[in-house]
């Protein structure tokens, strides 16, 4: 099979189903967010993460595609065939503990910080306003998505944030407060 197929040089795309739409279209647009969260995951992991770390990014570089198959898949007949792409109330819950597990290494906030750090920190930041981004696209969405697309979303920004301060703190790195 050939990487390019010639079908969206007119501006179209398909979806899961066969359904064609713009290249601009809201739900494309979308995933393409999460494309685009998921390529920084893969940075962040390329910049110097610990490797304790590591697996639960790769986790979370999953997850996202089985978001992203969600949301190219409007009519949700993907699901039912493929377990692997369905995000569920489990994953929020996954992400909540981790957080909860990673907060434990860490002061409680005062103040607001400056995003930055180590290079792998920082880039956990630009992953989280990506997600944030994401998070704002899919939100926007008509007809609405599945709930717990959004919850995923969110509690995923929420875990970048920590995760952010973590790697810092384990590389050495203070804090700027703002």
């Amino acid at each position: 099979m050939k990487i390019y197929t010639r079908t969206g040089d007119s501006g179209e795309t398909s979806l899961f189903g066969g359904t064609r739409t713009t290249k601009d279209d809201p739900r494309v647009d979308a995933y393409g967010e999460v494309d685009e969260l998921n390529a920084w995951l893969g940075f962040v992991r390329a910049s110097g993460l610990d490797p304790a770390l590591d697996a639960g990014i790769v986790h979370i570089q999953k997850d996202l595609f089985a978001l992203g198959a969600q949301l190219a898949d409007p009519t949700d007949k993907l699901a039912p065939r493929v377990t692997k792409a369905v995000i569920a109330d489990a994953d929020v819950t996954r992400l909540e503990q981790l957080i909860d597990a990673l907060e434990t290494e860490l002061p409680p906030l005062g103040r607001f910080i400056l995003a930055g750090g180590t290079p792998a920190g920082a880039a956990v930041h630009v992953a989280r306003t990506v997600c944030r981004r994401a998070e704002r696209r899919m939100v926007a969405l008509d007809p609405p998505i599945d709930p717990v697309l959004i919850r995923y979303v969110n509690r995923l920004s929420d875990l970048l944030f920590v995760l952010a301060r973590v790697v810092n703190k384990r590389g050495g790195v203070p804090e700027t407060e703002w």
